[in-house]
């Protein structure tokens, strides 16, 4: 395993949309077993691989509820409910916006054998879940943001004591 460089804002790979993975090889494997390890590096709660330049439809998500997830070539089936929070992204360093999103979803995935698994997921791992499919069709969350990016500095204060 190994870290690869995460791309960021401006990058032309997180603008295009991702294509299908057709099989997991060797390959496949080692590109979900770095990006694992850049995503803990980075002390991330997802990432996609086109964060890391490939621009396949790749996510991992770990949100620390002791079920982290792979999706391989993931579609929403369902979403429901509504939530409001701020977002970051290892793609855009220091900065937060405001993002509004479903507060349920349930997606229909391909696992590590290539077998078709039903993943759920609400609040935190719902909004991880729908952020990374987001970078699959080349979005950022801040297109689908309620203002601007913001400096993550300004929100200190909110967390010192």
């Amino acid at each position: 395993m190994a870290t690869r460089q995460i791309r960021t804002i401006g990058e032309e790979c997180l603008g295009k949309v991702c294509k299908p993975v057709r099989e997991i090889n060797d390959r496949m494997r080692t590109l979900i077993d770095d990006m694992w390890e850049t995503m803990y590096e980075a002390h991330g709660v997802g990432l996609a691989a086109p964060q890391v330049g490939v621009l396949r439809r790749i996510c991992v998500i770990d949100v620390m509820d002791d079920d982290p997830i792979v999706l391989i070539n993931p579609e929403f089936i369902e979403k429901s409910g509504e939530q409001t929070d701020d977002e970051g992204c290892l793609s855009v360093p220091g900065k937060v916006a405001s993002v509004t999103r479903a507060e349920y979803v349930k997606v229909r995935s391909m696992d590590m054998d290539m077998n078709e698994v039903i993943i759920e997921g609400e609040g935190l791992r719902a909004r991880a879940i729908q952020h990374e499919m987001d970078h699959l069709e080349g979005i950022l969350y801040g297109e689908r943001a309620n203002e601007p990016y913001r400096d993550l500095e300004d929100d200190e204060e909110l967390y010192e004591e």
